[in-house]
């Protein structure tokens, strides 16, 4: 049965009456409970004149502007809470629903800048770049190889950053037992002069004490350092020069940075994956509240704005005509007049929400409670010491 223009005086919601249904499911929006639809229809039709005035809205037009009013609610909360988290959110997964959830502030982003700067160190100790290993076989009399040519153009699909070349002399200690270092207990003469001629050099290793490891490593190591050429290298723009010109050949290593996976401003841990992450303000997840979970004080906001929008929607309605005519004469509609205090108090309600609401961001409530401290200092400060008496 259709229903009239005119308000009849009471309603009775049923599920799929609103024009989105996001509340129909929730008990205390569709129920007989004071924020019910239903109430709210029967306040708002009589704070516009019912029934000392015909109402031209039926119920459907209420329940529509009802649930405006909560998702105009949930918006502006759900805005503010993106702003105030988004430093800590972004990089966090997108599958957890942050509605009516508290956000702890982390070092997760700090973290994170913190491993960049890392990769650049010396030996990189963060970052999200690979640290690969490549070499190159290094022939006897050539001391210059370009790294560009030889390595990135065959392995890679792009040019590389060397971190770190692998070129030096022997570790001393594959050299234990140098008969040319002069430190001797490789050599079986020292080992009978210090009466362990029949025993092995291994078993000497075992036997002597640490430092005496330490001062034959130092040794051999001392005696390359004055009688041979420095093992060294000369690196620029990929272009290596190797110190001293080889007498062999020899394969050399290096480590490096895919410079395109290095610079991207794409990176994300190993395993992990920009896609299905925080981002920006468009894809936190947050959803419309619910609406059970709104507390009386915004509840009573919904109201009021959902006021405003019914106004606004009864003065559009009533600015079809200007004016009817009457008998012997005609009437003039307050269409205009409505939409303008309608426009007017949904920017009050607006205004004041928005205020509410920066008064409790992050920054705002350390800021009070820095101020409250500074006081309570002060007031301190200024309290007698008590005399004490032995």
């Amino acid at each position: 049965m259709p229903q009239t223009a005119i308000w009849p005086g009471s309603s009775s919601f049923a599920s799929g009456q609103t024009p989105f249904g996001l509340y129909d499911s929730d008990s205390q929006f569709s129920g007989s409970g004071v924020n019910s639809v239903d109430r709210f229809a029967d306040w708002s039709a009589k704070r516009l004149g019912y029934p000392i005035m015909d109402v031209e809205m039926q119920s459907g037009s209420f329940y529509a502007v009802y649930e405006e009013a909560v998702t105009e609610y949930s918006a502006q909360v759900n805005q503010f809470n993106i702003k105030d988290n988004l430093f800590n959110l972004t990089g966090q997964s997108t599958g957890s629903n942050m509605t009516h959830r508290n956000v702890t502030p982390s070092l997760g982003r700090i973290v994170r800048l913190s491993n960049f700067y890392g990769q650049e160190a010396t030996t990189p100790v963060g970052g999200y770049s690979t640290l690969k290993t490549g070499s190159i076989m290094i022939n006897s009399g050539s001391q210059t190889y370009d790294l560009n040519s030889l390595y990135a153009k065959v392995s890679e699909s792009g040019p590389i950053e060397i971190r770190r070349i692998h070129h030096g002399p022997t570790p001393a200690i594959q050299r234990y037992f140098d008969p040319y270092a002069t430190t001797g207990y490789g050599t079986q003469n020292l080992i009978e002069g210090f009466g362990f001629g029949g025993m092995s050099p291994a078993i000497t290793f075992t036997l002597m004490p640490i430092f005496e490891d330490l001062l034959r490593v130092q040794a051999i190591e001392l005696n390359d350092q004055i009688r041979k050429s420095a093992f060294s290298f000369h690196l620029v723009n990929n272009q290596v020069r190797i110190f001293p010109d080889p007498t062999t050949d020899f394969r050399l290593w290096f480590e490096y940075f895919v410079s395109e996976d290095k610079e991207s401003s794409l990176q994300v841990p190993s395993g992990s994956s920009n896609l299905g992450v925080i981002s920006d303000f468009s894809n936190i997840p947050y959803d419309n509240m619910v609406f059970a979970q709104i507390n009386d004080v915004g509840k009573q906001w919904i109201k009021k704005y959902g006021l405003a929008l019914a106004k606004e929607l009864l003065g559009t309605i009533r600015g079809k005509y200007t004016s009817i005519p009457i008998p012997n004469s005609e009437t003039t509609l307050d269409g205009d007049a409505l939409r303008s205090e309608a426009s007017t108090e949904k920017e009050i309600l607006i205004t004041q929400l928005r205020e509410m609401l920066e008064d409790t961001t992050r920054r705002s409530l350390m800021e009070r409670d820095k101020d409250e401290s500074d006081m309570l200092q002060e007031k301190l400060q200024k309290v007698p010491l008590p005399i004490y008496i032995g």
